[in-house]
């Protein structure tokens, strides 16, 4: 008997392998020091912005993505993003002037955005069935998306040895999953009910949703100092060099992977405890880096906030999925990744802003700063836990056992 298309591991190869691409587009920022002398007419934060723009990008394409959905299906959608992202992508290996390779570098994030909300919203459509199954998915999306990040750190600290150009290579990378995403991810519009089909256009939101969005704001623009700072800590602080902070960005990225990979398996032990136990561990993970005296002490901060964050995100989209109303996750996924990303590009305006006044603008301060705003959340993620825990149990003594509904 053929096993359905979402047993497959074919399937779920191909499913998962767009998000590969979803954190890739900063990645070329160790090639940002040879660019710097390409462009000498051009000032240094403008450089630099061919690194943060894409985010820019994302965020427009999530905006477009379910007017796409709407006239061309998710599978066209997708196809049409992952070609964007490619032919984008590459342009700057054949290009010199900072212009064109701006807009190519904006345009890329514009196809990554198209896709970004499918990639996650695609898992619950074929798995929803089975909330186990729906949580390992979600969480080998994140280590998905993790592979990406930390495969492109790696290719372009080779590439740039060649040159800045060469950097821009890794995006051919897109091709393979072109090719899988187009073989063997059959989504045809589904046959629906009318009166389903009727109630699609009626995409909504509610107030879970809402706060869902706002937390992921939160912790997106607190978590990203381990990005831009983390080098500067380590260099300023004298416990290694520019190189050693490379190895480190790149190994706190891997961290993730085994985490995300694993998210299921404790989610299935702990449930609904991971949500507080995730962002304490974050907390604690920024206060050990923040204070550490050498590298070896920052190293293992490293390694909790990893942890802690390979499990507190994926659980914010099980959450998300749990919560948003029915018909309408693309939508709430659309909306979380927006924020996200506003999060991402924000960061250090949002730090700046709040460490200056306190005379904390440094990357120690800034840590620091990360790490009141993750123990707010630890704070609330506990509340929420207890509250959720209470409800359940309310239910279970009048009820058969119904774990996540309080959600």
């Amino acid at each position: 008997m053929k096993k359905a298309p979402e047993k497959q591991v074919i399937f779920k190869i191909s499913l998962l392998s767009i998000s590969l691409f979803l954190m890739m587009a900063p990645h070329i920022s160790s090639a940002l020091p040879l660019m710097y002398k390409a462009f000498p007419g051009v000032n240094q934060a403008a450089v630099q912005t061919l690194s943060t723009i894409p985010n820019f990008g994302i965020v427009l394409g999530l905006v477009i993505s379910p007017f796409l959905v709407k006239f061309l299906g998710e599978k066209v959608t997708i196809l049409t993003g992952l070609l964007l992202t490619l032919i984008s992508g590459v342009f700057p290996m054949f290009a010199s002037a900072y212009t064109p390779i701006l807009i190519s570098r904006f345009l890329i994030g514009l196809g990554i955005g198209t896709f970004n909300s499918l990639a996650v919203s695609l898992i619950p459509e074929f798995y929803s069935q089975d909330e186990e199954e729906m949580a390992t998915m979600i969480g080998y999306q994140n280590v998905m998306s993790s592979i990406g990040a930390a495969l492109s750190s790696f290719l372009v600290s080779y590439l740039v040895t060649i040159s800045w150009h060469a950097a821009f290579a890794i995006y051919f990378l897109v091709i393979p999953a072109l090719i899988l995403f187009t073989l063997f991810v059959p989504l045809k519009k589904q046959p629906v009910v009318t009166s389903q089909h009727e109630a699609r256009p009626k995409q909504s939101i509610n107030s879970k949703v809402i706060l869902i969005a706002g937390l992921m704001f939160a912790i997106f623009a607190f978590y990203m100092p381990m990005a831009y700072e983390l080098p500067s800590l380590i260099v300023s602080q004298q416990m290694g060099t520019a190189s050693t902070a490379a190895l480190i960005a790149g190994f706190s990225t891997l961290i993730g992977i085994p985490i995300g990979a694993s998210f299921g398996f404790f989610f299935k032990r702990l449930h609904d405890k991971i949500f507080p136990l995730g962002f304490i561990l974050v907390t604690l993970g920024f206060l050990i880096t923040a204070l550490s005296p050498n590298i070896a002490i920052l190293f293992c901060g490293v390694i909790v906030l990893g942890f802690g964050f390979g499990l507190g995100v994926p659980y914010m989209y099980n959450w998300l999925d749990w919560s948003a109303p029915s018909n309408s996750v693309n939508l709430a996924t659309t909306i979380v990744l927006v924020l996200v990303n506003v999060g991402c590009a924000l960061s250090p305006s949002l730090l700046a802003l709040i460490t200056t006044p306190l005379g904390l603008n440094h990357p120690r301060g800034i840590m620091l700063i990360s790490t009141c705003a993750f123990l707010v959340i630890a704070i609330y993620a506990t509340i929420h836990y207890l509250g959720v825990h209470k409800a359940n149990v309310a239910k279970e003594t009048v009820h058969s056992k119904e774990p996540h509904n309080a959600h």
